[in-house]
């Protein structure tokens, strides 16, 4: 009997019950694309169950499985941001080659990818409930009035249909009790084989089968729990990237800021010195280069920090954390424009991709096992036995009795009369099926409205980075402007060291747009399930 033929029995029993190094194969493309829910994947990339009933799509997007998908960006299907080939060592690094990393030496990752390791230790355990059973005893009394020697050896296969073959090798010699006869065999022993066959519960599923099949699914429900890891530690390090190359745009700032104090410092010495400046400017612009100084140093060690943050996912073929110098200092893309008319469909790409709803079908598929199970509970125990014997040598008895063969055949009854413990089980399964019905509902509207929330983020921060650019131009030119009339002196240093403040802020809110949209592109690669 193949090992899975029982399944679809199985799964007619369970019409009432409807609810009230590890193994790693996570990779990605050489080129080093995102992993789109529209895009084709390999044979290695999906899971094979072993059983053809319990099939499960991992990748429930894929084309041919009626699913919708489109990007919300209206640049697509190219990328820049997702699609940028790695450098070299002095090249800016960038946000793909940090994602490549956390699918190629992450450690968590690697944790993560033990869990397949751990399932199908469990997997093959199940399977170790129908192993050859080899059984044997000795039974001797030496003493007393009757004096016994009983030996016996035999073999026990547990069959997936529920029952069991047995066969086996007895002798017993000595004198044995009247009452005791059938234990004594003619002087070459007794072979002795049959066979047991459940009538009524157990036919179609028993504790063994139904802890073989939960395993399989165990098997299957590692991947999307390590799938739904490794969207976490993807968004993890696009944040960590974000935010280095944030730090590196601060420190521009500051560099510029203290650039322009110190160039101005020399033109005011220079005017001291011919007697057209009064020497407390100079003096001032120089404790404006001091506290610009001190600036300089915080948003280095701001953008260090950073840099040592974002080596926790950055890292080198054996695992090594890499801490990006200053060669390596990337800046923001071009923001692309959110096309707002996509939003349904992305609905519907994240709702099929999602690893969570697939976690919970596999959930309920399991509490189904454990419905059929219940209600096989419920059937009485009837089991038929049957079992011939043939005892060997020189006759033990001068009657010979022992001689002839022997078949014998037996039905044997047992259950429950009041059933509480199958019908406890079963009340209490329905109830878990019922949960976890309302949890997928519950998973599929935040799934949903998380879609709705990043598009939201999308669209209010790349109106932010257009208002702070603009914002960041014009206080830009106040500040040229005044600088120029500094020049003149038809200012002072306090306006100028003001505008060039308000020229700094304005920069750095555009920084501060450009992250938060940065970072809500990482919200929509993690809600779509791209990983």
């Amino acid at each position: 009997m193949r090992p899975w033929s029982g399944i679809p029995l199985l799964l007619a029993l369970t019409a009432g019950c409807s609810s009230l190094e590890p193994v790693r194969r996570i990779s990605r493309s050489p080129k080093l694309q995102s992993v789109r829910p529209d895009s084709p994947s390999t044979a290695s990339d999906r899971v094979t169950p072993s059983s053809p009933d319990f099939d499960v799509d991992l990748n429930p997007a894929e084309p041919g499985n009626g699913a919708v998908v489109t990007a919300a960006f209206i640049s697509r299907p190219e990328d820049p941001i997702e699609e940028t080939p790695v450098g070299g060592p002095d090249d800016p690094l960038q946000l793909d080659e940090v994602i490549e990393s956390v699918y190629g030496s992450f450690p968590l990752l690697e944790a993560a990818l033990f869990a397949r390791n751990i399932a199908s230790g469990e997997h093959l355990a199940a399977h170790g409930a129908f192993d050859l059973k080899l059984k044997g005893a000795t039974e001797n009394g030496p003493l007393g009035f009757y004096q016994t020697y009983r030996q016996n050896i035999g073999v026990e296969q547990p069959t997936y249909g529920g029952g069991a073959l047995f066969g086996g090798y007895r002798i017993g010699r000595g004198e044995f009790q009247p009452w005791y006869g059938e234990r004594q065999t003619d002087d070459g022993g007794e072979f002795r084989a049959g066979v047991a066959v459940p009538l009524a519960r157990n036919v179609n599923i028993d504790a063994r089968r139904a802890q073989l099949w939960r395993t399989d699914l165990d098997r299957q429900l590692a991947e999307p729990e390590i799938r739904l890891q490794l969207i976490d530690f993807v968004r993890s390090a696009s944040y960590a990237y974000w935010d280095w190359v944030a730090a590196g745009r601060r420190l521009q700032i500051a560099e510029s800021l203290l650039k322009i104090a110190k160039d101005r410092n020399m033109a005011i010495r220079r005017n001291v010195e011919l007697g057209n400046t009064e020497p407390p400017v100079l003096q001032d612009n120089r404790r404006l280069i001091v506290s610009r100084e001190a600036k300089l140093i915080e948003a280095q060690r701001k953008r260090q920090q950073a840099a040592i943050k974002l080596s926790l996912f950055y890292r080198d073929d054996r695992g090594q954390p890499l801490v990006a110098d200053d060669d390596q200092v990337a800046d923001f893309p071009a923001p692309q424009t959110v096309d707002e008319n996509a939003l349904a469909a992305d609905i519907e790409a994240a709702i099929a991709s999602r690893p969570e709803l697939l976690a919970l079908d596999l959930l309920q598929k399991q509490l189904q096992i454990d419905c059929a199970e219940a209600r096989n509970d419920l059937l009485p125990e009837i089991q038929a036995v049957v079992a011939g014997s043939q005892d060997v040598g020189a006759p033990a008895t001068s009657k010979n009795d022992k001689s002839p063969y022997e078949l014998e055949a037996g039905l044997f009854l047992e259950v429950p009369v009041q059933r509480r413990k199958a019908r406890g089980k079963m009340t209490a399964v329905e109830g878990k099926l019922g949960q976890v019905a309302a949890k997928r509902r519950m998973t599929a509207d935040k799934i949903a409205t998380d879609v709705q929330a990043v598009y939201a983020a999308l669209l209010a921060a790349y109106q932010q980075i257009e208002r702070a650019h603009e914002s960041a131009e014009l206080a830009d030119r106040l500040a040229e402007i005044e600088r120029r009339r500094f020049e003149l002196g038809e200012s002072d240093l306090l306006s100028v060291n003001l505008r060039e403040q308000q020229a700094a802020e304005a920069q750095a809110t555009e920084v501060d747009a450009l992250y938060e949209y940065f970072t809500a592109r990482a919200d929509y690669r993690a809600t779509l399930a791209r990983d």
